[in-house]
């Protein structure tokens, strides 16, 4: 008989499924409200922990001062600079292993011009790179002639006089360059800023140091992609008169190929030539582009004297780098391990 009564108990039990439902969904709800479930807690502050690492980190970087960066790098008292936007990131890295083959890549202070830049290089580099604002647009890689690269160019005086204001040597490098040797060596006495010539033809390798003479357009053309500066009142003075001179040019269609800052550094050499302590470097150490990759006969009669090849006298991202491909001087795609940033990919 209590066989019986059990069964019949049970069908009645079956024959109420709502009922334990409802009877569940209460004790889970019971649950969630007073016993959070570990895994879901532990995933929710994980994930805040991540966003307010990153939202720090990069706080911590827009807020980074030029003197801030300028202390962290320097040694022995000088910086090396270049600008940078995210475009040129590859030629940025391609320039640091010359560098770190030279032993000077401590020294090494990148200034982004955007925050793309900004954040990746102090990722991989804490500490060697700043953004001076405003920032620039970095959809797209300036060329030579456009507004754009009018707009890149005209800050370099201005960095590089607030790097002097701070005390501090500063070598300025275009990124489209290559050490072959190190420059410092080249650095004879203590002139107030070291600077190369851009003309092609050939020059005496004992040619003089001095500013060149007027040229048949009545002026120089001195590069203003590689210049020394020590922190003297001369250097601050032709850093000054060339933000004057840019500062009375503008950029139109008409002049585009003469809006940048070169002309204009150049015009500040010519009208201070007699108050600052200027030293032209050897051309054979620091030949400009339009001779290094065009006199394959010159090159050959100076080889193992190149300091420092340029290349330029060439427009066009994708042609620069084939042109230092063609010469074994891209080094990013199998040497990248040499770099402090590694594979930027």
């Amino acid at each position: 008989m209590a066989k019986q009564e059990q069964v019949l108990h049970l069908r009645q039990i079956l024959n109420r499924p709502i009922s334990l439902l409802f009877l569940l969904l209460a004790l889970f709800l019971l649950l969630g409200v007073f016993l959070p479930w570990p895994e879901s807690s532990s995933l929710f502050s994980f994930s805040n922990r991540v966003t307010s690492s990153s939202s720090s980190l990069e706080s911590k970087w827009r807020d980074y001062s030029l003197s801030q960066a300028a202390k962290f790098v320097a040694k022995n008292g000088t910086v090396i600079v270049c600008a940078v936007s995210s475009p040129f990131l590859p030629f940025l890295n391609n320039w640091l292993i010359s560098i770190s083959r030279q032993k000077h890549q401590d020294k090494v202070l990148v200034i982004a011009e955007d925050y793309a830049t900004l954040y990746k290089v102090n990722a991989k580099w804490p500490g060697h790179a700043v953004l001076v604002p405003p920032a620039l647009d970095s959809k797209t890689a300036h060329s030579f002639g456009s507004q754009g690269f009018f707009n890149f160019t005209a800050r370099r005086p201005q960095h590089l006089l607030q790097i002097l204001e701070l005390g501090y040597n500063v070598m300025y490098n275009d990124v489209d360059m290559v050490w072959l040797q190190d420059p410092f060596k080249y650095l004879e006495g203590s002139h107030d800023a070291y600077f190369t010539d851009d003309m092609p033809q050939i020059k005496p390798l004992n040619h003089s140091h001095d500013l060149p003479p007027f040229g048949q357009y009545g002026g120089t053309y001195m590069c203003s992609c590689f210049i020394f500066l020590r922190p003297t009142n001369g250097a601050k003075l032709l850093m000054k008169k060339w933000i004057e001179e840019l500062q009375t040019q503008a950029w139109s269609e008409s002049n585009r190929f003469k809006a940048n800052d070169q002309p204009a550094f150049n015009l500040a050499l010519q009208k201070t030539v007699h108050e600052v302590d200027l030293y032209l470097l050897s051309q054979v150490a620091f030949p400009t582009g339009g001779l290094y990759f065009k006199n394959e006969t010159w090159v050959k009669e100076t080889k193992g004297k190149h300091v420092i090849v340029h290349n330029n006298y060439i427009i066009g991202y994708e042609n620069k780098m084939k042109r230092f491909q063609e010469y074994g001087l891209w080094l990013v795609d199998d040497h990248a391990f040499e770099s402090p940033l590694g594979n930027l990919q």
